[in-house]
């Protein structure tokens, strides 16, 4: 039963990897492929967090203290952003 939900994670994180890989060289605008990257890697974060860091079946204090890195996280992205977009 576990493995068949990991297997199945891992199948989704392999199909966003995939996903990711062909936007650095499909034909659309540099500012959608970049966002659409970093909402791929967001979304791999939090299938990884919940399922393989086993988060999913934790108590609300684990997710309090998971909310301060993610938080970072999600702030260095935004601050980065800009760099990647609006490059020369």
């Amino acid at each position: 039963m576990i493995t068949r939900r990991y297997l199945f994670v891992w199948i989704w994180l392999l199909a966003l990897m995939t996903l990711s890989l062909f936007m650095g060289v499909a034909p659309v605008a540099r500012n959608a492929a970049v966002t659409l990257m970093f909402t791929v890697a967001a979304i791999k974060t939090v299938l990884v967090a919940l399922h393989f860091m086993h988060l999913k079946i934790e108590p609300w204090l684990i997710y309090a203290i998971a909310l301060v890195p993610v938080a970072m996280v999600v702030g260095f992205m935004l601050t980065l952003l800009p760099d990647f977009v609006f490059a020369r």
